[in-house]
């Protein structure tokens, strides 16, 4: 048995539920599907402080074989029950209203993150099941047909222009990311990844990045209703498309939704988020829009990403839930949040005399 672990993430979820108990009970297991440990899945908060949750899992085994951790993370996380069970809903008609088309919104964009069944995830992911799952879509995508039709780019021997034009488009990701290294995604980097996006780059395809599949819909204005609608479509032609290749589905478990390496992203794994102008907001505090938000179950961030800081008054504003909640509810939430947002902001304005 190993060494109880010196965990730096003192304050993590990690932290609370690793007792020693839970360590010498799980920490020899090794996971069936990808060979996946204990202490792979908590290596983050070993190696960093600064951790909130700190745990990732190899494989769907390791939600099952960890419960006596996961159980109990998941449950103070996402504030559900132990006999919780997740309702997946993506009919676009249960959709009531729009964003306000006079809102200063910027651009719309949901994402989800989906995993096919029988491969790992990507912490623990092995290099054939990722060189497999990146087969398995390159093949499917080249027949996604009217507004899906796009192309597959690898991240391995990509040419340059290729790559220049999708940093210039914001859609590459790229290695690095401390967390993402330490937790093992980045492992054999950059071979068995890639980008798919349709000809209008409205519909992108992540693959074997965080999770196996990315699935993202976006685009200019404030129509976050027909994003929505779109995403519903894709997802759906992703999985046919899949089905067809291999006769496998997504990884999906009654309890925790879609599954997701991060426990964070388990139910919907959407997140959906618009680029909006708050000057009055702004002018009011930054600290009063956060406490604002958390009220209408949203979760502001700057528009540089999680941990980019604020700039100017353009906000990116999402659904805080994923878990508990149907995608449907999480996209009204998101649209109704976003309209008082912008009720709020122009009496601030009127307020602040701007």
């Amino acid at each position: 048995m190993a060494a109880f672990p010196d965990i730096k993430s003192t304050h993590s979820l990690v932290a609370k539920h690793v007792t020693k108990e839970a360590w010498d009970k799980l920490s020899g297991h090794v996971t069936k599907t990808a060979g996946f440990t204990l202490a792979k899945a908590i290596a983050c908060a070993v190696q960093f402080d600064n951790q909130h949750v700190g745990i990732y899992a190899g494989d769907g085994d390791s939600y099952k074989d960890f419960a006596d951790v996961f159980d109990p993370l998941i449950q103070e996380y996402h504030g559900i029950t132990a006999d919780a069970k997740h309702t997946s809903d993506m009919d676009v008609e249960k959709i009531t209203g729009n964003v306000n088309p006079k809102a200063p919104v910027h651009s719309t964009r949901i994402r989800v993150g989906r995993s096919i069944e029988g491969y790992g995830l990507s912490p623990g992911i092995t290099k054939e099941q990722r060189l497999g799952v990146e087969a398995l879509f390159s093949s499917a995508s080249g027949k996604f047909s009217g507004d899906l039709a796009g192309k597959y780019y690898a991240l391995t021997g990509m040419d340059e222009a290729v790559r220049q034009q999708l940093v210039d488009d914001h859609f590459l990701f790229v290695s690095g990311d401390p967390n993402l290294k330490a937790a093992g995604m980045e492992r054999d980097w950059p071979e068995g990844r890639g980008i798919f996006h349709n000809t209008d780059k409205t519909f992108l395809v992540w693959v074997n990045e965080e999770d196996q599949l990315r699935i993202i819909s976006m685009e200019k204005g404030g129509d976050v209703k027909g994003v929505f609608a779109r995403l519903a479509r894709g997802i759906q032609t992703v999985g046919d498309s899949v089905h067809a290749e291999c006769g496998k589905g997504f990884m999906l478990d009654e309890k925790y939704g879609y599954v997701h390496s991060c426990p964070t992203n388990l139910g919907t794994g959407m997140r959906a988020s618009v680029h909006i102008d708050l000057p009055g907001w702004t002018k009011e505090g930054v600290d009063k829009l956060k406490a604002r938000c958390e009220v209408l179950a949203l979760q502001p961030r700057g528009t540089r990403g999680e941990s980019g800081g604020q700039t100017g008054i353009t906000y990116d504003i999402s659904n805080k839930h994923r878990l508990g909640y149907s995608e449907v509810q999480l996209v009204q939430t998101m649209i109704d949040g976003v309209n008082t947002l912008y009720t709020e902001d122009l009496a601030l304005q009127k307020k602040h005399g701007m």
